[in-house]
């Protein structure tokens, strides 16, 4: 099972909202994002879903990933939220596996998805593994039992890297 973790594009600043939830992607994080998109569909990437955080920038960015044909699909989760917990979503994952998806984005925020990698490949988080905006990191997930601690890292990825 190929999971991509995926950071929201660049987002506008706190203090022009009145609430985390409501900052959206700025001009230039919906161009290079929408870039991203056009390169992982070139590159013949495909998600069987895309979990997206309900805070509205990584919402426009899982948007994005599904206009360039990435999925068909996208569903909302609040363990991907700032400060998630990844024990929800591996309640969520366990269930979700049993359909016998092959591919998996999931759009969130930092230092979380850096968190949650590295608790999959180490089984705990050491704060070592930081994920730009828009920034990719793919990984391999075992196909029986927990992925904490069992996975493999085969892509982390800038976003300088993929626009072209």
């Amino acid at each position: 099972m190929d999971l991509y973790l995926i950071r929201h594009g660049i987002a506008a600043e706190p203090e022009e909202y009145d609430t985390d939830s409501e900052r959206p992607l700025t001009k230039e994080g919906n161009r290079k994002t929408r870039k991203i998109a056009q390169r992982l569909y070139e590159l013949e990437i495909q998600f069987d879903l895309i979990l997206t955080s309900p805070l509205l920038r990584a919402q426009q960015t899982a948007q994005i990933l599904q206009t360039a044909d990435l999925s068909s699909k996208i569903e909302e989760s609040g363990a991907l939220a700032p400060s998630g917990e990844i024990g929800n979503w591996l309640e969520w994952y366990k269930q979700w596996q049993e359909i016998g998806s092959r591919s998996l984005a999931l759009v969130g925020h930092q230092p979380d998805l850096g968190h949650w990698a590295e608790t999959l490949l180490w089984a705990r988080s050491q704060d070592a593994l930081i994920l730009k905006k828009a920034g990719i990191i793919g990984l391999i997930l075992p196909e029986t039992g927990s992925p904490v601690g069992r996975s493999q890292m085969f892509w982390l990825t800038a976003p300088k890297f993929l626009l072209h």
